[in-house]
């Protein structure tokens, strides 16, 4: 017993040891008269489709040394990572345009920043411009939305993890297009609330309920309206009940491509986290993607 716990204890040492070790190159770009600084990480596994995963952090984060677990799950999966880093809104906070109140002064075009950077860095890398995927958190989940609705066709598919549907977006930004989509949220998350708050008590604008927002996916995608459901085993003792919500048969967002999909994972009691302890959530996110891509 004392051997097998001794052998768990030293593999999970070395995942961690192998995600630290990876450090993702820094690099610079001048877009509209402003520098914006990423990271960039190509392992040595890259596949031969050379598939690149733009991955945007929260409000207030930073992406120096960012989430070293999807750069452990991408380089397992064979794919490179672009880690951008959000400029500051007049308050002092690094993030994205989404339309909060503390955003109010800031430059509005960093989804186009977004799709640019995705196209420069897949250049100079010599990496596939039909292999580009989307993931964020939080802030960096509501560009996930954003994005989708304006560039369909740019990404593969689009994993947002704590993101919303902001009202403004749902109001005034229509849909172009389907592309497979995932959401991944708790249910008790306070920062972005699964029930929505359109009376704006969190501080963070008005925002519709998570369901509302998946099922807005749903209905652009054409997915059935049949819904597949399935509890994930659990990763320990401590983990919480994570539900899989599944939409399939959608239509195809590029020409001869498969059906899209629309995956929620539920993550029950979860609050506003990547929801590690409780499931797979970097693995999942790049199997989700590796479904979509195009040689």
């Amino acid at each position: 017993m004392k051997k097998a716990i001794l052998l768990i204890c030293a593999l999970v040492f070395v995942q961690t040891a192998r995600a630290q070790d990876i450090i993702p190159a820094r690099d610079s770009i001048l877009y509209e008269g402003t520098w914006r600084t990423h990271y960039v990480y190509i392992p040595e596994t890259l596949l031969p489709q050379r598939p690149l995963i733009m991955l945007l952090h929260g409000y207030g984060g930073k992406a120096r040394g960012y989430r070293p677990e999807m750069m452990e799950a991408a380089r397992k999966a064979g794919f490179a990572v672009c880690v951008p880093q959000g400029i500051k809104a007049p308050e002092g906070k690094t993030g994205w345009y989404a339309g909060y109140p503390s955003q109010k002064g800031m430059r509005q075009d960093d989804d186009d920043f977004i799709c640019f950077l995705a196209k420069t860095v897949a250049k100079k890398y010599g990496l596939n411009e039909s292999n580009l995927f989307l993931t964020g958190m939080s802030n960096g989940g509501e560009m996930c939305y954003i994005i989708g609705r304006k560039y369909p066709q740019f990404f593969g598919a689009i994993a947002s993890v704590a993101g919303l549907t902001m009202k403004w977006v749902a109001d005034e930004r229509e849909f172009h297009g389907p592309v497979p989509f995932m959401e991944i949220h708790g249910t008790a998350d306070k920062t972005s609330r699964w029930e929505g708050d359109l009376l704006n008590e969190g501080g963070w604008g008005e925002y519709i309920a998570v369901p509302e927002a998946v099922e807005a996916w749903i209905k652009e995608n054409g997915c059935d309206a049949q819904e597949e459901t399935e509890t994930l085993l659990p990763l320990s003792g401590e983990s919480l009940p994570v539900v899989l919500h599944r939409w399939k048969n959608g239509r195809s967002s590029r020409e001869g491509g498969p059906a899209t999909e629309v995956l929620l994972y539920e993550v029950k009691g979860g609050k506003h986290s990547w929801a590690l302890k409780d499931m797979d959530t970097c693995g999942i996110i790049c199997r989700f993607f590796s479904r979509w891509l195009q040689m």
